[in-house]
C-alpha cells in the first residue's frame, strides 16, 4: 500500500512540474521548445492555429490519460475489483465515435480557412521571381525590370574552406548571412514565383513563416506580408547537392521609403530610369 501511495505521489509531482512548465511564460522562452510566431501576418495567424491544436490536443491527452490511471489505480485485482461481465453498450459506441468526428470537424474548419488564405496570391503589391541554383538564388523584381544573384557571403565562404584556419563562432550568421539579400518593403503583399534550374531546392524563413520547393520545369507560388522592419534568415530546406548547406536565404524588410530608393539605385544599375516618389506600391505598403 505504500509502495502504491510512493508512485501516486511521485506521478502527481511530475504532472505538477509539466504543468508548471507550460503555464509559466518564462519557462517557453528558457527552453525555446515552441515554434516561433514570426513577423507576418500568415505567421501569427499560423501561430494561433498552432496553439489552438496543442491546447485541443492537451485536454484530450488530460481526459484520456486521467480515466485510464483512475482505472488503473481505483480497480486494481488487489483490492477486489472484479471485471465487468457485459458485452457491449451500444450508446457509448456512438458516444465514443461521434465525439472524435466533432472534434476532427471543428478543428479542420479553422485548419482549412488558415490553408485558403495562405493559398491567395490575388491582388500582390509586388511581385518577385525566384530560381535556385546550385547554390545561390535569384530574385527578379518583375515590376520594376532588374534581377541579382543571392550568395553566401565572402566571410562564411573563406571560414567553410579547408584549412581555413578561421573560428566560426567569431561570424555572428556563418552560414547564415549572403552578399545581396532579397529586399520587400514592410506592409506590402509580396507575391513569390519560384522554381528551379538544376534539381530541386526550398525557399525556406521561419519568421515569415513561408517555406516553398523550387521545382525545374514548374512555378510554385506562395506570398508574405511582413509587418516589422528587420534581417530574416532562413536556409535552403530540401538537400539539394554538396554545398547544399551554404546556400542561406536572407530578406530585408525596409520602410516603403526606403525600399524606393533601394530600387531606385538597383534600375539605375540596370540602366533604368528611376522610379517616381509616389510609387503606386510604396504608397500601397504605407497603408
Amino acid at each position: 500500500m505504500l509502495h502504491a501511495k510512493s508512485q501516486v505521489a511521485r506521478l502527481l509531482a511530475g504532472v505538477a512540474a509539466l504543468a508548471a512548465l507550460f503555464v509559466a511564460p518564462a519557462a517557453f522562452a528558457a527552453w525555446d521548445l515552441n515554434m516561433p510566431k514570426g513577423v507576418t501576418e500568415l505567421s501569427d495567424d499560423i501561430w494561433n492555429l498552432h496553439m489552438l491544436i496543442f491546447w485541443v490536443c492537451v485536454a484530450i491527452a488530460v481526459v484520456v490519460f486521467g480515466a485510464m490511471f483512475y482505472s488503473i489505480f481505483k480497480f486494481q485485482k488487489a483490492k477486489g475489483a472484479v471485471p465487468g461481465n457485459f458485452n457491449h453498450s451500444t450508446t457509448l459506441e456512438i458516444v465514443w465515435t461521434a465525439v472524435p468526428v466533432i472534434i476532427l470537424v471543428a478543428m479542420a474548419i479553422p485548419s482549412a480557412r488558415m490553408l485558403v488564405k495562405m493559398e491567395d496570391t490575388r491582388d500582390p503589391d509586388l511581385t518577385v521571381k525566384v530560381t535556385g541554383y546550385q547554390w545561390k538564388w535569384a530574385y527578379e523584381y518583375l515590376d520594376d525590370e532588374f534581377q541579382y544573384f543571392s550568395n553566401i557571403d565572402s566571410l562564411s565562404n573563406q571560414i567553410r574552406q579547408l584549412d581555413s584556419g578561421m573560428d566560426p563562432s567569431e561570424h555572428e550568421h556563418y552560414l547564415r548571412d549572403v552578399d545581396e539579400p532579397m529586399v520587400v518593403p514592410v506592409g506590402a503583399k509580396v507575391r513569390v514565383l519560384i522554381t528551379a534550374s538544376d534539381v530541386i531546392h526550398a525557399w525556406w524563413v521561419p519568421e515569415i513563416a513561408r517555406k516553398k520547393d523550387a521545382i525545374p520545369g514548374f512555378i510554385n507560388e506562395f506570398w508574405f506580408r511582413v509587418e516589422q522592419p528587420g534581417v530574416y534568415r532562413g536556409q535552403c530546406a530540401e538537400l539539394c547537392g554538396r554545398d547544399h548547406g551554404f546556400m542561406p536565404v536572407v530578406v530585408d524588410a525596409r520602410s516603403p521609403e526606403d525600399y524606393l530608393e533601394w530600387v531606385n539605385e538597383r534600375r539605375v544599375l540596370a540602366g533604368l530610369p528611376p522610379r517616381p516618389t509616389s510609387d503606386a506600391t510604396v504608397a500601397a505598403a504605407s497603408e
